[in-house]
């Protein structure tokens, strides 16, 4: 971000198609940015494992917490959180800090198809087709971004409850 005279402003987000780890993490950044600077009151993360997510930055766990202080709700869904837990120390902390407004689910193997990597948000999203060569489509498209909120909520409904914040041990 940038201050323009006394106004922030922000670099805009991807729009379209992208490719390449570079461009995949710091669309993440600028998306969790805009999160904090646009208001975004839900925001849902889904992935095989996080593991290429720049979920451990300092830039990315300090935006995290501004946007956590709106009131919104974050969902994430993955097929093992294992990767999430060994890489992600910083986001780890910051879940547990703010429990009451994240939900964590783990898909399920009923379906067939890969676990969708994509970030939702009412206003902008993305979904990568290809995990490897971090290749997808982003933007502000209502229909694919309508579709793809379908998409993930019906995974979200054969999902059972995963990562807790705390372990609760006798």
């Amino acid at each position: 971000m940038k201050l323009i005279g006394s106004t922030l402003s922000l670099p805009g987000l991807v729009e379209g198609r992208f490719g390449g780890r570079h461009q995949f993490a710091e669309m993440i950044r600028q998306a969790f940015a805009a999160a904090v600077f646009q208001g975004w009151r839900e925001i849902v993360l889904s992935d095989p494992d996080f593991a290429d997510w720049p979920l451990d930055e300092r830039g990315v766990a300090q935006d995290l917490h501004d946007w956590s202080k709106t009131g919104g709700k974050l969902t994430m869904m993955a097929a093992s959180y294992d990767m999430l837990l060994r890489r992600h120390a910083r986001f780890v902390t910051w879940r547990r800090s703010w429990s009451h407004i994240v939900e964590c689910r783990a898909g399920t193997a009923t379906y067939g198809d890969n676990m969708p990597s994509a970030l939702w948000s009412s206003g902008w999203a993305f979904e990568r087709h290809d995990v490897r060569g971090c290749n997808g489509v982003a933007g502000t498209d209502a229909v694919r971004n309508v579709a793809l909120k379908e998409h993930l909520n019906e995974r979200l409904l054969n999902a059972s409850p995963a990562f807790p914040a705390t372990v609760l041990g006798l």
